[in-house]
């Protein structure tokens, strides 16, 4: 071997082994993000359960699950709206009682007395999954990835009409002998998605007026719901105000599936909808589509009335989905349903 010759790589076997590398991060990189999102996801179901174990210490303080918010008035006529959120009043047992002691319940939350606690991003509130945790710009709240159950299609019914179907609703208190589907058959809160883009104020919906005849689960949702194709609703976001017992801000309904994408075509390019019709505090009759949602592939995390978190696909039959967001329907699902 000659003094001049010496040891290396050449261009050619230099890039080979770049591309190698190249490759085993392509291979590689699906496993550490899906890794990372069962972490996530892990966190967002503790979340969840300790969501169950503060109404079941609630109901064993006051006798009954907490109200999603207190209306006062006759009929559909309001004279006062304390939106106080299930959210709000379970603070003092989740470990916040200092901010749950910083609350003026005679106010709603975006009052001047109460703003300093509704803007406060409250961790358990929040799903690690969530991509954009910041507070929503010149709003008198903070974001929340988990809603209650608080209907279907039908949300209030004014002041001393009906009821919702579901676990919570405007001045209800419902006690765990009301579940008599059983606590284990019936959804109380699910994942949301924050800031979601959300259609109310829409007046009565057109096609949706009647609390004993709920649309089918299958339509097609512009057909059934124009106004998700009209000009005539104000266009907000959902999910951005977790002090605000409102359906659009702290809910969610089972008018549609999980995940079920319902377009709209005068907010473009926005392809995805929440839809309110009169809101609660405007009196109602109260009508809205607020999805359960999530940022996990594939389906939502749902809490039930006895503190389990099962996942519940995509792909869940409707009337399944229906069922388990009633609390006294009668329905029979067979365990394998979902």
């Amino acid at each position: 071997m000659s003094g001049t010759d010496r040891k290396g790589f050449t261009l050619i076997e230099l890039l080979v082994v770049i591309a190698i590398i190249a490759v085993l991060i392509a291979l590689l990189l699906p496993a550490v993000q899906a890794a990372r999102e069962a972490a996530r996801r892990a966190q967002c179901i503790n979340n969840l359960k300790q969501l169950g174990l503060g109404l079941h210490n609630y109901e064993s303080i006051a006798g009954t699950f907490p109200p999603s918010s207190i209306i006062a008035g006759q009929g559909n006529t309001v004279t006062l709206w304390l939106g106080w959120s299930v959210h709000g009043r379970l603070l003092p047992l989740l470990e916040q009682g200092p901010i749950f002691n910083g609350i003026n319940f005679h106010f709603p939350g975006d009052s001047p007395i109460n703003t300093t606690i509704a803007v406060m991003k409250i961790a358990i509130f929040v799903c690690p999954s969530e991509v954009d945790q910041t507070p929503f710009p010149n709003e008198f709240g903070n974001i929340t990835n988990y809603g209650f159950a608080m209907g279907d299609w039908f949300v209030f019914g004014g002041i001393g009409g009906m009821q919702t179907r579901s676990a919570f609703g405007p001045n209800r208190s419902r006690r765990l002998a009301e579940f008599t589907d059983g606590l284990s058959n019936t959804m109380v809160a699910s994942d949301v998605k924050a800031k979601h883009p959300l259609l109310r104020d829409c007046g009565p919906l057109a096609n949706v007026q009647n609390p004993a005849a709920i649309p089918p689960i299958n339509a097609d949702p512009n057909a059934l719901v124009p106004e998700y194709l009209s000009s005539g609703c104000g266009r907000n976001f959902a999910h951005k105000e977790w002090s605000d017992g409102a359906v659009h801000q702290t809910g969610f309904t089972t008018a549609w599936t999980p995940n079920r994408k319902t377009p709209g075509q005068h907010v473009k390019p926005v392809a995805d909808l929440d839809i309110t019709g009169i809101r609660e505090k405007n009196g109602g009759p109260t009508f809205a589509a607020i999805t359960a949602r999530s940022h996990h592939p594939g389906g939502v995390n749902v809490l039930f009335g006895d503190g389990s978190v099962k996942f519940i696909k995509d792909t869940i039959n409707g009337e399944t989905w229906r069922a388990l967001g009633t609390v006294a329907g009668g329905e029979v699902i067979s365990a394998d349903a979902y």
